[in-house]
C-alpha cells in the first residue's frame, strides 16, 4: 500500500460532493474534516467525516462562502490541504491564494489559472493566442454604438454574455438590432447582481449547438492529458441535467482535435489538477471554445466509468506533487456511461425548485449502477442550497445498453414526500431524439416543454402507508425475535428502532 498523499484534508463543501470526496479519502487512508452550517448540522457528510466544524448560519454567505472561517477550521484541526469541491469557493482565486498563504495546499489549479479562465473575455483572448477556436465575438467595453457596430459585423443572432459569469446569468439572445440595447442593459444589471461585475461581451449565437466538454488532468511536472469528452446537451435553463460519454456526435478524428485543443487551452494558462474545457459544436461539426471550469465537474463520474480513473484521488495525488504515471496513449474509453441529475424540482412548473422532507428514499442497487448523493430518508431539501438530490450514473457496453440500464435505474429509484424530476428524465431518455443522439442545447425548451407528467402523483395515503411500513420494518425486523440491544424480543422496544444512519 502506498503512502497517502496527505494525512488529513478539509472539505470546503457539502452534500453529495463532500460525501464523494470523503469516500475517496477513506480509500486513500486520508482523514477528513467536514464543515457545516446550521442547516447541515445533521447532514450525511458531517457524520461520515472524521471530524466536523460548524462555520456559520444556513445561508451560504454566512457559512460555505466564508473563506476565512474555512481556513481557520483547517488550521485548528491540523488539516494539511483544502478540497473545494465544486460551486461555492471552488473557482475563487482569492480563496485559493489565501489557502496557500496560510501554509495549506489548495487541491485545485494555481490562482493565476483560475483568474485567467474566470474572466470570459480574458479567456477568449488567451484561447485565440493559443490557437484554440473561439466563437466570433466582441470583447465588450465602450459605448453602445461600439456594441451595435460589432453586432453588425458578427451578424445576428447575437448572444450577450456576462464577462464574469456562467450558468445562464447575464445572458440574452438578440435576434434583431432594435432589441440590442435593452438586452445589453438587462444583462448588465443581472450580471452586476449575480457576480458583482456588470461587464458583458458579444458572441455570435450558434443555433442548435451540441455542448461537448473535455476533461483534462495536469500534474506539476508538465504533463497535461485529456480524458476524452462528455456530451452535455440536455439542459434546462442553461443547466445540464443529463451527461454521457462518449458523445454520440463525435468520431475519432473530431475527438482527437477537440482533445488536443483542450490540452492547448490548459497549457496556455499553466493549468494543474483536474479541469474541464467546454466547447460548442455546430451543425457543420465546427467546434468553438466556450469556457474552462477550473474545478471538478458535477458530471465527472461518467468520465471515471469509461476511462477507469478516480478523478478525486488523482486530484489529491497531484496536489501532493505526484507525477501522472500514464500517457495520452494509455487513455481509452471503454463502454458508455450516462449520468442523470435528480433534482427536487417541478418540471411541469418551469423547473421551480422544491423543498421538503424526503419521507422515503430507496436507491437502485444493481451492477453497473452508481448513486452519488448526500441525502436520504428523513433529510430535508431547503431553499438555502442547490436542490440536487443525487447523481445517478450507469455504465453499459454500448450506448443502447446504458440507456436501458438508466431507464430501469430511474424506475427503481424511490423518492417519496418531495417533488422531483425522475418522470421528466424518463421521458427524455425515451424520446427518439435522445435515442438517436440528436439533442442540442435548446432541445428541452423546443421539444419537451410544456411538459405534463403522464402518471398521477402519489397521494398522501400512499405516502403515509409507505412511511408506516418502513417504521414497522425498522421496529421489528423479525416479529418476536430478540436483538443484541433488546434480548426481550419486544418488537416495540425503542432499542429495536435504528436511526437513519443505522446506529
Amino acid at each position: 500500500m502506498t503512502n497517502p498523499p496527505f494525512e488529513k484534508i478539509l472539505i470546503a463543501n457539502r452534500g453529495e460532493i463532500a460525501v464523494r470526496i470523503i469516500r475517496a479519502c477513506r480509500e486513500l487512508g486520508v482523514r477528513t474534516v467536514a464543515v457545516y452550517s446550521d442547516a447541515d448540522a445533521h447532514a450525511r457528510h458531517v457524520f461520515l467525516a472524521d471530524e466536523a466544524v460548524h462555520i456559520g448560519a444556513a445561508p451560504a454567505t454566512d457559512s460555505y462562502l466564508r473563506g476565512e472561517r474555512i481556513i481557520e477550521a483547517a488550521l485548528q484541526t491540523g488539516a494539511q490541504a483544502i478540497h473545494p469541491g465544486y460551486g461555492f469557493l471552488s473557482e475563487n482565486a482569492d480563496f485559493a491564494e489565501a489557502v496557500n498563504a496560510a501554509g495549506l495546499v489548495f487541491i485545485g489549479p494555481p490562482p493565476d489559472a483560475i483568474r485567467a479562465m474566470g474572466s470570459k473575455t480574458a479567456a477568449r483572448e488567451t484561447m485565440q493566442r493559443a490557437g484554440v477556436p473561439v466563437v466570433p465575438g466582441y470583447q465588450g467595453g465602450g459605448a453602445f454604438e461600439d456594441y451595435a457596430a460589432a453586432a453588425e459585423r458578427i451578424g445576428y443572432p447575437i448572444l450577450v454574455k456576462a464577462a464574469a459569469g456562467g450558468g445562464g446569468k447575464g445572458m440574452r439572445i438578440v435576434e434583431h438590432p432594435n432589441t440590442l440595447r435593452d438586452a445589453i442593459e438587462a444583462a448588465q444589471r443581472e450580471a452586476q447582481k449575480a457576480f458583482g461585475d456588470g461587464r458583458v461581451y458579444l458572441e455570435k449565437y450558434v443555433r442548435e449547438p451540441h455542448h461537448v466538454e473535455v476533461q483534462v488532468l495536469a500534474d506539476t511536472h508538465g504533463t497535461v492529458l485529456h480524458l476524452c469528452e462528455r456530451e452535455c446537451s440536455v439542459q434546462r435553463r442553461h443547466q445540464k441535467i443529463i451527461e454521457e460519454s462518449p458523445s454520440p456526435l463525435l468520431d475519432e478524428a473530431l475527438r482527437e482535435r477537440m482533445g488536443a485543443a483542450a490540452v492547448a487551452a490548459a497549457r496556455a494558462v499553466g493549468y494543474v489538477n483536474a479541469g474541464t474545457v467546454e466547447f460548442l459544436v455546430d451543425a457543420d461539426r465546427n467546434f468553438y471554445f466556450l469556457e474552462m471550469n477550473t474545478r471538478l465537474q458535477v458530471e465527472h463520474p461518467v468520465t471515471e466509468l469509461v476511462v477507469g480513473l478516480d478523478l478525486v484521488k488523482w486530484q489529491l495525488r497531484i496536489a501532493a506533487g505526484e507525477r501522472l504515471p500514464f500517457t495520452q496513449s494509455d487513455i481509452r474509453q471503454h463502454g458508455h456511461a450516462i449520468e442523470c441529475r435528480i433534482y427536487a424540482e417541478d418540471p411541469a412548473n418551469g423547473f421551480l425548485p422544491a423543498t421538503g422532507t424526503i419521507l422515503k428514499a430507496v436507491e437502485p442497487s444493481t451492477p453497473w449502477v452508481r448513486v452519488d448523493t448526500g441525502v436520504g430518508t428523513g433529510d430535508t431539501i431547503t431553499h438555502y442550497y442547490d436542490p440536487m438530490i443525487a447523481k445517478l450514473i450507469v455504465w453499459g457496453e454500448t450506448r443502447t445498453d446504458a440507456i436501458a440500464r438508466m431507464e430501469q435505474a430511474l424506475r427503481d429509484y424511490t423518492l417519496l414526500g418531495i417533488t422531483h424530476n425522475i418522470p421528466f428524465l424518463l421521458d427524455v431518455l425515451h424520446h427518439p431524439d435522445f435515442q438517436h443522439g440528436r439533442v442540442t442545447t435548446d432541445w428541452v425548451e423546443k421539444t419537451m416543454l410544456p411538459w405534463t407528467q403522464t402518471c398521477p402523483p402519489i397521494n398522501d395515503d400512499v405516502l403515509i402507508a409507505a412511511v408506516l411500513a418502513d417504521f414497522l420494518e425498522q421496529a421489528s425486523p423479525v416479529s418476536g425475535a430478540s436483538t443484541a440491544a433488546d434480548p426481550t424480543g419486544d418488537p416495540y422496544s425503542p432499542w429495536n428502532i435504528a436511526d437513519r444512519f443505522g446506529r
